[in-house]
């Protein structure tokens, strides 16, 4: 703070000075949009399976398992109990029903299977699953050797 006293004399007079207030503020919004959108971007992170024959689907409902069991529809997080109603509504708004599933790959197949009926039950008249293009997957493992 600075002390000015008027060139009348008489009294006292404070003026505040803003502008280090100003700059602690915008630094500190700064750093706040910065972690946010960090946090954001990796709430959502998949490790896709790997896939040599892949398509770009860019039309649907994006629906998003995590290795954390959390769903998002469309980058919305959802409760596993409305995810039915989330993707009711989600299917109502495009004109192709097609909902295209992005599970981790840790995902078990119990719980990918389960979100499927429910797509299904929501109105999805396709099911599309997100992967990861490479170019050699390497050999499956041979039964009973």
């Amino acid at each position: 703070m600075a002390i000015n006293a008027p060139s009348g004399g008489s009294g006292m007079f404070w003026e505040i000075n803003i502008t280090p207030l100003t700059d602690i503020f915008l630094v500190l919004l700064i750093i706040f949009m910065v972690t946010t959108s960090v946090a954001v971007e990796s709430a959502t992170h998949v490790n896709l399976p790997d896939a040599t024959n892949t398509s770009p689907e860019n039309k649907g409902v994006i629906v998003t398992y995590t290795a954390n069991h959390e769903l998002f529809v469309n980058s919305k997080d959802v409760p596993e109990n409305d995810l039915q109603e989330a993707l009711g509504d989600a299917l109502s708004r495009v004109d192709v029903k097609t909902v295209i599933f992005q599970g981790d790959r840790t995902v078990i197949l119990g719980d990918v299977a389960r979100i499927l009926d429910v797509a299904k039950a929501a109105g999805a008249t396709q099911i599309a699953i997100a992967a990861k293009r490479v170019t050699n997957l390497p050999p499956l493992p041979q039964a009973g050797g």
